[in-house]
């Protein structure tokens, strides 16, 4: 790929990509020409992303990652980098968790469980990142929030709560970056993926998603990965801050 959506050069960390939009995304990447870091809890997963990758053409290499391990973050922004002569360009905080349960019988665990992989888990990459990200505008930090943090959700208080915290702490590490020529945004996207897999299937709850999307259908993770190429290459440069929905227009 050549012109403005071009990533050949930088290196890429993205979370959670074993499977779904962050898998699509770390593909988008490469054939963008980054180099990928795949990183997912399920490190058989990530690895047969970054073959699939490899087998394409493109430059991949896997770990496993539980975004809540400070060590564990620090290990796989060095090895992302590594892949980029010590510069790691572009990360993108996509591990997720979902633990539905209506509000009266949330337990505590619950929760903490989902706070702490999402917005704990943005924290913990993004800051392991910092040392290694470049301060010549190509340094991105991508969030993943959903409409349940812009609108809130019923059945997953926590994902919602969760979702809305990372939306701020996007808009606040982009203020804070942007001296260093860092763009920080954000992307809500509405896929068909596992974590969406019991709404899907449940003809009621399916019924009424699709009611609220007026496109009337959901994304494959293909068509969210182009967003994620676009905020990391320069034709975002002047972009941060933002939260961009791609969910047929759920929220507008």
């Amino acid at each position: 790929m050549t012109g403005p959506f071009s990533l050949a050069g930088r290196s890429a960390l993205v979370t959670g990509a074993g499977a779904g939009v962050g898998a699509a995304v770390a593909q988008a990447y490469a054939a963008a020409g980054a180099a990928v870091l795949v990183t997912d809890v399920d490190k058989d997963a990530a690895a047969a992303v970054a073959d699939r990758i490899v087998a394409s053409g493109g430059r991949a290499e896997s770990c496993a990652l539980d975004v809540r391990d400070a060590d564990q973050a620090t290990q796989a922004a060095t090895q992302a980098a590594g892949l980029n002569d010590g510069t790691l360009n572009i990360v993108v905080n996509n591990a997720g968790v979902i633990s539905p349960a209506m509000f009266p019988k949330m337990t505590p665990d619950a929760f903490q469980l989902v706070l702490g992989v999402h917005v704990g888990g943005t924290f913990t990459v993004s800051q392991a990142a910092l040392p290694v990200l470049p301060d010549d505008g190509t340094g991105r930090i991508i969030n993943v929030t959903s409409a349940a943090g812009l609108v809130g959700t019923i059945g997953q208080a926590n994902y919602g709560a969760a979702k809305a915290g990372v939306i701020g702490l996007t808009k606040s590490l982009a203020k804070e970056l942007a001296r260093r020529s860092i763009t920080v945004n954000a992307v809500a996207p509405l896929a068909a993926t596992a974590m969406t897999e019991n709404i899907r299937t449940n003809e009621k709850l399916a019924e009424m998603t699709l009611a609220r999307i007026p496109l009337g259908r959901w994304a494959d993770p293909d068509e969210i990965a182009a967003t994620f190429v676009f905020f990391a290459s320069d034709a975002a440069s002047y972009i941060t801050g933002q939260v961009l929905p791609v969910d047929g227009g759920t929220v507008i």
